[in-house]
């Protein structure tokens, strides 16, 4: 590959790029102004609508007497949640990687001690909540019903025919999971999301543009050039990947300067996520100059792609809110991948190995996207 006409190449897109002000308001510009409007919504809360209709928790019963066993038989009966049974270890992964957002833990001895402690007798026993600090809500929801059914399970087992005064048999140890006091950052969430947003956008406009290029004839006087049709594609590839790089970066400074937004875990992951979001977007565009049939035609279907794409992905809202069934859906969207590695590596605080997935997934689709180029190319 010719490095000197690559980067002529590079070049020239990135200064048409930065000569077109509207396009470069709207890259930069747009993605700020409606994340700030996303993150005040959203900030210091996961909203006010309604619980889903089944809020999946894991409970571990450490305990395995009736009464913890009637405890979990009832939630399991419950239409409200969604109970599965995992090792302990493996219930606060999931939580701490946003997979989860509650588990129930009940320790040994639950059931006697619960038993005594229903008339006020003895110490009340912890029962363990874990929960994902962006669920606040669910966790308030479990907290509810993990009342009721203790006490329905308690009272069934001990109470009889008494008429003595009655308390909470139980006191809930609260724990928030994710990395070092992690919290829910609605302006986090939002500017990762707007950012992806706008990156896409960006890119299927210089898709568009690269159609427009052949109409016109540029690119086959560009190919009757010494310069090889890899070449012609890796150097629009390449100045997509630092136009979508700098939208990201511009965008989290943004963030980090006026909202206080930290990378609370690896920066090196958040790095690495970026890049691979970059490429992603840069070859989008290019699967959009290789497969597309005219500029009008290829704007309105971009378009729509990308509209989908980070609405499933959840970079309006996040996807926690989604239904269950729908969340597990959206993994084959790029966009999930790109905003759950962004969540991970600033406000919930992991570390660089839960960075390596979104980091993968993302340079695949990378892969896929540029490969389809490739076999097009003859049309780009």
């Amino acid at each position: 590959m010719a490095i000197i006409p690559l980067l002529a190449m590079v070049r020239k897109d990135l200064l048409l790029f930065f000569s077109d002000r509207r396009s470069v308001i709207i890259s930069f510009v747009a993605p700020i102004v409606i994340a700030s409007f996303f993150g005040a919504v959203f900030s210091g809360t996961t909203g006010e609508s309604a619980e889903p209709a089944r809020i999946p928790v894991a409970v571990v019963d450490h305990d395995a007497s009736p009464i913890s066993r009637a405890v979990v038989a009832g939630l399991e009966g419950d239409r409200n949640l969604s109970v599965t049974r995992p090792t302990e270890q493996a219930a606060r992964d999931a939580i701490a990687n946003g997979e989860l957002p509650a588990a129930i833990i009940i320790p040994a001895g639950f059931g006697a001690a619960a038993g005594a402690a229903l008339f006020g007798d003895g110490e009340r026993p912890p029962v363990d909540l874990v929960f994902d600090p962006s669920d606040n809500i669910e966790q308030t929801v479990v907290r509810g019903l993990l009342t009721q059914h203790v006490m329905q399970a308690v009272t069934r087992d001990v109470l009889g025919d008494s008429v003595r005064d009655m308390a909470i048999p139980y006191v809930v140890r609260a724990e928030s999971t994710g990395g070092t006091n992690a919290a829910y950052n609605g302006y986090a969430h939002s500017f990762a999301g707007m950012a992806v947003q706008f990156l896409l956008f960006a890119m299927a406009n210089l898709g568009v543009e690269m159609l427009l290029e052949r109409r016109r004839g540029l690119w086959k006087r560009l190919r009757s050039a010494p310069v090889s049709k890899l070449t012609l594609l890796a150097g629009k590839a390449a100045s997509g990947t630092i136009i979508s790089l700098l939208i990201l970066l511009v965008s989290f400074a943004f963030a980090i300067v006026v909202f206080s937004v930290r990378i609370q875990g690896s920066i090196v992951g958040f790095l690495a996520i970026s890049l691979a979001c970059a490429l992603m977007a840069s070859t989008f565009g290019l699967l959009v100059a290789a497969v597309g049939n005219t500029p009008a035609t290829a704007r309105g279907v971009t378009t729509l792609a990308v509209l989908l794409m980070v609405m499933l992905g959840g970079a309006w809202v996040p996807t926690f809110v989604f239904p269950a069934w729908l969340q597990e859906a959206t993994r084959v969207v790029p966009v999930r991948w790109a905003i759950d590695g962004f969540d991970a590596m600033t406000w919930r605080g992991l570390g660089i190995g839960n960075a390596v997935a979104p980091t993968l997934v993302l340079s695949g689709f990378a892969a896929v996207f540029a490969a389809i180029a490739a076999l097009h190319a003859g049309r780009v």
